[in-house]
């Protein structure tokens, strides 16, 4: 029999050493090409073929149609609340996520488990279940909006209560994203960085956030686009007032009760042209920022 050592060097061959890395080991996942072809199949099938079909539907309509519809001043508007409120949002999302993440990573506390459980909630509650829970607490009586109705302040039915809906049900893309990453990177670093003498500021700046900065903007792209597709949670705390608190997939599905199937996918698109730019955006600037550090 051929004996290989812990190396992972053939001792019988002529020479009496062969490279571990020609050895070769039996793996769970089918081969490359298998493997490959059941990846682009699955793909097509779940995500390419549909948009494709979206997009051809759209392009079926000529320019003219499809910018009346997806360039008018309603859906303007509507583009301007979804992207702008899914953006702060997001932003929102990436301050308080990061903050959250380093609690249950760095900090041990009675709770902890819950919190974390908490932390998940989003993803388990139905969106419209949230979107009913957030209007009941946030219009002028209810147990959050009659205290903030006398100061002036209403978030239901306008769009802060649609940046609150979608601060809700992105929350746990930055968490989750940045959690291990955090968990990844030692406190050994940061004393390190604090014996030489830098701050707890400098010490952030410099060693914490380009280590996380990555994550941190994937959670935000993550939020970002979840957020510009939402309805559920959204769709009961904006209040649906045109020129004002009205979503885009709201005139998409006002859109498709009129039966005008081609008007839908008009602004579909714009939306997947955006959403899918920021997500490119976001690639790059982590790609550019890997090189960077690499180099």
């Amino acid at each position: 029999m051929t004996a290989v050592t812990a190396e992972g060097m053939d001792t019988d061959r002529p020479g009496g050493k062969r490279p571990a890395g020609r050895t070769r080991h039996r793996s769970i996942i089918p081969g490359f090409g298998l493997s490959l072809g059941i990846t682009i199949t699955w793909l097509s099938l779940v995500v390419l073929i549909p948009l494709g079909a979206m997009i051809l539907r759209a392009a079926g309509i000529g320019w003219d149609e499809f910018w009346a519809v997806a360039g008018s001043t309603r859906a303007l508007h509507a583009y301007r609340l979804s992207f702008g409120a899914a953006a702060v949002a997001a932003f929102i999302n990436m301050v308080f996520g990061l903050l959250i993440a380093w609690v249950l990573v760095r900090y041990r506390f009675p709770g902890k488990k819950l919190v974390d459980a908490v932390v998940d909630l989003p993803f388990a509650l139905p969106t419209a279940v949230a979107g009913i829970a957030l209007t009941a607490l946030y219009v002028s009586n209810g147990w959050i909006g009659q205290y903030l109705t006398p100061l002036g302040i209403k978030i239901a039915f306008t769009p802060a209560g649609v940046v609150l809906a979608l601060m809700f049900i992105g929350l746990p893309f930055v968490v989750r994203t940045v959690e291990p990453v955090l968990a990844d990177l030692g406190e050994d670093v940061e004393e390190a960085a604090a014996s030489l003498g830098a701050s707890r500021f400098t010490i952030f700046r410099r060693v914490i956030l380009p280590a996380i900065g990555p994550a941190l903007l994937t959670g935000f792209a993550m939020a970002f686009a979840r957020g510009v597709g939402e309805y559920g949670s959204v769709i009961f705390i904006a209040g649906n007032m045109p020129y004002k608190s009205e979503i885009v997939p709201l005139l998409i599905i006002m859109q498709l009760e009129q039966f005008s199937y081609a008007g839908a996918t008009a602004i579909a698109c714009v939306t997947l042209a955006v959403s899918f730019g920021a997500l490119l955006f976001i690639n790059v600037i982590q790609a550019l920022s890997r090189r960077h550090m690499e180099g």
